[in-house]
Parts: C-alpha cells; sequence; structure tokens
C-alpha cells in the first residue's frame, strides 16, 4: 500500500486530496496547524493526522518520524500574507518573511527531509503553486514571487533528480478560505470546490509525465 504525506490537509484542495488518495488505499499522514480541525479531517476521510506547524523543525521532524517508507509528498501547505493584499510598495516585511517561511524554506526543508524514503521509493513530489507565480497582478508580489521561488525549488529538484518525478502544479482558483481571504467580503461562490482539480493531480500519479510545471486545467482538458 502506498504511502502519502500531504500538508495542509486540514481544508481546502489538501483535504480533497488526502480524502481521494484514501479512497484509492492509500495510506495517508496529514498535517496542519488546527489540531480540532485537522482531527475532524482525519476522521471524515480516513488519514492520520499529525498536528503541527510545517515551519517548525520539530514538527516536521515528527511528520518524518511518521513517514519512515513514503511514495508521495505533496507540498501544499501556504501563506496567503497579510490580507487585504498589499502592493509591494508597501508589503509588511516582517510578513513577507512569513510568506516565504511557509511557502518556500519549509517545503524545502521537508523534501530535504524525506529525500531518502522517496528516492527509495523512486517517488514523487508535488508543490503547490499558483498562476500568482508566473502572472503579475496587482497586489499578490508577496504569494506570487514565493510560489514563483517554490516553482524554481521545484524545478531544480527535478533535474537533480531524476529518479523522481517532481511537480509543480497550479491547481486554478478554487473556492477555499484562503482565497477567500484574497478576496475579503466578496462573493467567491462562482469558483470551483477544490474537490474539481483532484481528478488533475490523480493523473499525474497514473501517467507519471516527465518532471516540471503543469497547470491542473491543462491536466484536466486533455484527460
Amino acid at each position: 500500500m502506498p504511502t502519502a504525506l500531504v500538508t495542509g490537509a486540514s481544508a481546502g484542495l489538501g483535504r480533497a486530496l488526502a480524502a481521494a488518495l484514501v479512497s484509492r488505499k492509500w495510506t495517508v499522514v496529514g498535517d496542519g496547524r488546527d489540531p480540532a480541525a485537522l482531527a475532524a479531517a482525519a476522521r471524515e476521510t480516513g488519514f492520520t493526522a499529525v498536528p503541527g506547524d510545517v515551519t517548525d523543525p520539530a514538527h516536521r521532524a515528527a511528520l518524518a518520524d511518521a513517514s519512515p517508507a513514503l511514495d508521495l509528498l505533496v507540498n501544499n501547505a501556504s501563506s496567503l500574507g497579510a490580507s487585504p493584499l498589499p502592493p509591494l510598495g508597501r508589503y509588511p516585511l516582517a510578513e513577507l518573511e512569513n510568506v516565504y517561511r511557509v511557502n518556500v524554506f519549509a517545503p524545502l526543508a521537508l523534501t530535504q527531509l524525506l529525500l531518502p524514503a522517496l528516492r527509495a521509493a523512486r517517488g514523487t513530489i508535488i508543490d503547490v503553486s499558483s498562476d500568482a507565480a508566473v502572472e503579475a497582478y496587482e497586489g499578490w508580489g508577496g504569494y506570487g514571487s514565493a510560489k514563483a521561488a517554490l516553482d524554481q525549488v521545484t524545478a531544480v529538484l527535478g533535474a537533480e533528480h531524476p529518479d523522481l518525478a517532481v511537480y509543480a502544479v497550479d491547481p486554478g482558483d478554487l473556492r477555499t478560505a484562503m482565497h477567500q481571504r484574497a478576496f475579503p467580503g466578496e462573493d467567491i461562490s462562482d469558483r470551483p470546490l477544490p474537490e474539481s482539480a483532484v481528478p488533475a493531480f490523480l493523473r499525474l500519479l497514473d501517467e507519471r509525465p516527465p518532471s516540471g510545471r503543469y497547470r491542473a486545467a491543462d491536466l484536466l482538458v486533455s484527460a
């Protein structure tokens, strides 16, 4: 039975991915900062909950202990940063540092820790990206630049580890709590639910295309 670790599994896309993998008979370990929300998601979907903050080295060590054998790492946990989204010229630098800690340094640190297990399994790494990594949207400079850095980290990891499948995936706009924070007070009910992007991620696992950056919309259209 393959094993996956999904960060940010208590809600949104992470929870939807964890549920889909469990339904495929994967053993799934999920983390999240809110112990109650994570426990509820784990009970309802059937994954093993390891609560904590992925920026905490001790928590990352606990995740590695819970995943001694690992076929798939999904770095999904992300920070939007300040809300409403500020222009870069006035971006609070302390908050920007935190965005980079969550969106770039923590996924790389967790990957470094789990590389031996992933290489033993010739496994897969999926880093959840965003269209804000490649498009210059006003106000999205903090989050978008961090996701652009994560994209480059992902690309280099793919080049350095040809035995692994290493993907950055842009899931598109989804109806999540983080997306709502990006548009405070606005009606985002027209955005698709996180579950709608899951088949794109499963297609990557099933077909194992070359490492690289993919858009969920493209994978869904041509599936």
